[in-house]
């Protein structure tokens, strides 16, 4: 029987794939910077099903998120088994866990290289690990005099419409730093897609500009991100 459309004939079976293409031989012979995307999937799911080979399992899932790993980290492991028939809980952990490798990896660059100039140097510093999130996160960037970035972390992961902030802790992380910290920015992301702050992320931003005045440090901005941008409190003249 003929496909129904031409995207069902464009997949190919592993078994009609010259052995020296194959993904791990290819991999093997080539390194794993030689793979596209369907072929590194392939190789991180193992095995495919009846009837349909691991390397078309993952081109199917790349085909239905329009080609785009970002799309397909933005949905939970249940939203990736449910949409994807053959993919099972199993090969979507081991998919969000390789995504999540590669956040981090990201998140290793060595900051002390890294100089912050406004809001778009700060987007392209933490757009990789907040874009695509399910839930919101509250992270502090710590600078030095001369606006380097000293580190970064997590203060607090919460759910897809908030997340509590504990300021004692964001203080204490930061004086654990010592004398080398001058300034901070704040980020946050919105899992929602809507930019614009809310009344809670105003008065939080308050609540610590204040609290860093009293330590001698100043809070340079407050970025929003989310999958359509970012907002910046600095760039839109709102009150730190």
């Amino acid at each position: 029987m003929e496909p129904e459309n031409k995207s069902e004939r464009d997949y190919v079976l592993i078994q009609d794939i010259a052995e020296c293409d194959r993904p791990r031989e290819k991999a093997l012979r080539m390194g794993v910077h030689s793979l596209d995307n369907a072929e590194l999937m392939a190789i991180i799911f193992g095995n495919g099903i009846r009837g349909k080979s691991v390397l078309t399992m993952s081109q199917q899932l790349l085909a239905k998120n329009k080609g785009s790993l970002l799309n397909i980290s933005r949905k939970s492991i249940k939203t990736i088994v449910r949409e994807n028939p053959g993919i099972g809980p199993a090969k979507a952990i081991a998919l969000a866990a390789a995504i999540e490798l590669g956040m981090r990896c990201h998140t290793e660059l060595p900051a002390q290289r890294i100089k912050i100039t406004g809001s778009e140097s700060v987007y392209q510093v933490m757009e990789a690990d907040m874009h695509s999130l399910p839930h919101e996160e509250f992270w502090v960037l710590m600078l030095s005099r001369g606006n380097q970035l000293i580190d970064r972390f997590c203060l607090s992961r919460g759910g897809s419409s908030a997340t509590v902030v504990d300021l004692k802790l964001l203080f204490k992380r930061v004086l654990a730093e010592g004398e080398t910290v001058s300034s901070l920015i704040l980020v946050h992301n919105h899992p929602s897609g809507m930019l614009r702050p809310s009344a809670e992320d105003i008065a939080l931003t308050k609540r610590i500009s204040e609290g860093a005045k009293l330590l001698d440090l100043r809070v340079l901005d407050h970025i929003i991100i989310s999958n359509s941008g970012y907002y910046s409190f600095a760039d839109e003249g709102q009150a730190l």
